[in-house]
């Protein structure tokens, strides 16, 4: 239900039409004083996410539209704050543009000639060039058929890009980037995990030259099977951008290998593949430079897929000194694991067996894969870091493939310490609802991990949801050992922010202590982001990172986990234990 109503007054605007209703915001088309017509975006403040804000609590939409100012940019031209039934309100408005957007007018008129569907983009690609080359440069991360206006004012369709509302300077961490809510269709591969670079916004605008051509997204499949399980989504995206590109048999006028080849090149998942700017892009359009045709993916052979090679590194650093608190988890793994797979034979001489494996557990953002790698380097032993997405496939049989050639290589280059991130997704329960393939994974890293120890193979799995795991792994022989990690402890986070800041210029007399007596139940990420965000306030003041700084981001920063979210987590972590869970715990924790 929209908030404002019809004929009624905001500041100096009158409502005329409600537009479009959102999670967090409305639009409306409003009059101003002038009797002028405008676009009004209302902001409900208690629904944003906390990575919509900057360091200073500004809505990050509201200070990115104030920059806003280019043919294909829509134009900011007003701002403020209201509270309304006891609700904060902000709300941005904007010039009026007299049109419809990319969606509605390939709806209408289906697909488009590639004439007109080079000239949309090149607007578009204007506009991204605009926000790239700023003096802080911004990531629209938003590009899709629905986030383009065509302004029909002039007699001609000028493509304005709208709604910011994901929009992010690249100066800012991966951590600030929320992607629920994002279209996956017009996402880059990094975009998928969180991450927003320039290249990001060139996949975008490549997604929808496909789409405006051709009339449907690139790498297209359908979800309504499974809308409600974003693993289960990821998973087909994941296997259908696997395949080459698709280019539909298709007769259209000027639609010739170059312009297939400029799709390839902005939609390549290989990000060094694509076009390094917007600019170089333009020009590839234009005809100025030739483009040469690149395979987004391997195509595969007689119904196979090649077997993927894993690669593996020799880790050198501290080791556990690198991380801050934890002691008696680490002397516990010192003891249980560590003087195990380094004096093999001592074990054998009392007729002890060579752990297989461990479970790394916990919340999200506690420091389980930058934990893992500095176990590696406190082992010694060679390290290979593992995505569910680098071994699984659409291909039958493939997945097992992978993952038998990933433990033959470790094998090879033993002793090898195996990383397998987010664990649950490559070995789900096989009692639950998975697909028979999934099954078959499953199958496979049960006989794979048999007495693995012996082989010099260790494995170590981690996840945010070991209840989701197939029992059978987390058994004796296979994963023998499970730690959870969990927020770090008072020690840990005062360790934590001293370790953080210490390569920075910090101001003299920092009280650690009280910065972690003020950020209980924050994670690991969350104290790194708060440094972060303190470190860019210092440089714009040109001043050293003072406690007032830090205080005052901290009082802004909510942990991102919530104490019911915890509770969860400390209720698994009993489960795991065999254990009640007792109303004061002692915790461990990064």
């Amino acid at each position: 239900m929209f908030t404002l109503a019809k004929r009624q007054q905001l500041g100096n605007y009158i409502i005329t039409f409600q537009v479009k209703e959102g999670d967090y915001a409305e639009t409306y088309r409003v009059k101003d004083a002038d009797g002028k017509n405008r676009f009004l975006k209302l902001i409900n403040c208690a629904k944003l996410h906390r990575t919509q804000f900057d360091a200073n609590g500004n809505i990050l939409e509201v200070q990115i539209a104030k920059t806003l100012n280019h043919p294909n940019v829509v134009k900011y031209h007003d701002n403020g704050e209201v509270v309304l039934d006891g609700r904060k309100f902000a709300y941005i408005v904007f010039d009026y543009i007299s049109g419809e957007t990319a969606s509605q007018y390939i709806a209408r008129e289906g697909s488009l000639s590639v004439y007109d569907a080079k000239t949309i983009v090149l607007g578009i690609l204007n506009g991204i060039k605009f926000l790239h080359t700023q003096q802080e440069p911004i990531m629209h991360n938003d590009l899709t058929i629905q986030n383009v206006m065509l302004d029909m004012s002039k007699g001609t369709n000028v493509p304005r890009i709208i709604d910011f509302g994901y929009a992010r300077y690249l100066s800012q961490g991966s951590s600030s980037f929320n992607k629920n809510g994002l279209s996956p269709f017009y996402l880059a591969p990094e975009a998928l995990n969180g991450v927003f670079l320039v290249k990001s916004d060139i996949f975008s605008s490549g997604a929808i030259l496909y789409n405006l051509i051709f009339g449907i997204p690139p790498y297209f499949v359908d979800l309504s099977d499974c809308k409600n399980d974003a693993t289960a989504q990821r998973e087909k995206i994941d296997a259908q951008r696997e395949l080459p590109l698709h280019i539909p048999d298709n007769d259209k006028f000027e639609l010739d290998e170059q312009i297939m080849n400029i799709m390839r090149k902005a939609l390549a998942s290989d990000i060094e593949e694509r076009f390094e700017s917007a600019d170089e892009f333009i020009r590839a359009l234009n005809g100025d430079i030739k483009i040469a045709r690149i395979d987004n993916q391997k195509k595969a052979k007689s119904g196979k897929t090649p077997t993927k090679k894993v690669s593996y590194s020799v880790p050198k650093g501290k080791g556990f000194s690198a991380i801050a608190g934890m002691e008696e988890l680490k002397e516990q793994m010192r003891v249980e694991v560590i003087d195990a797979l380094n004096s093999p034979e001592e074990y054998a001489k009392y007729g002890l067996t060579i752990p297989n494996g461990m479970l790394l557990y916990g919340p999200p953002g506690c420091g389980k894969t930058f934990f893992a790698k500095h176990f590696a380097e406190e082992v010694g032993f060679n390290f290979m870091l593992i995505k569910p997405s680098s071994l699984k496939s659409r291909f039958v049989n493939a997945t097992q493939e992978n993952i038998a050639q990933m433990f033959k290589d470790a094998e090879e280059n033993a002793p090898t310490i195996i990383f397998i991130d987010e664990m649950n997704e490559l070995v789900p329960n096989r009692d639950s609802d998975v697909h028979e393939m999934a099954r078959s994974a499953v199958n496979e890293m049960l006989a794979q991990m048999d007495r693995t120890g012996e082989r010099g193979v260790f494995i170590i799995g981690a996840t945010n949801y070991p209840d989701m795991i197939d029992p059978a792994i987390l058994r004796a022989g296979r994963l023998d050992k499970k730690y959870y990690i969990g927020t770090p402890d008072f020690k840990a986070r005062s360790l934590m922010f001293e370790l953080y800041l210490k390569s920075r210029p910090y101001d003299f007399g920092l009280d650690y202590e009280k910065l972690a007596q003020l950020t209980e139940n924050y994670v690991s990420a969350d104290l790194e982001m708060i440094v972060n965000d303190a470190s860019r306030i210092a440089l714009r003041q040109k001043s050293r990172i003072t406690m007032v700084i830090l205080e005052d981001v901290i009082s802004k920063t909510k942990p991102s986990l919530t104490k019911s979210e915890l509770d969860k987590y400390l209720r698994i972590k009993a489960a795991m234990a065999g254990e009640q869970i007792q109303q004061s715990r002692r915790r461990i924790g990064f």
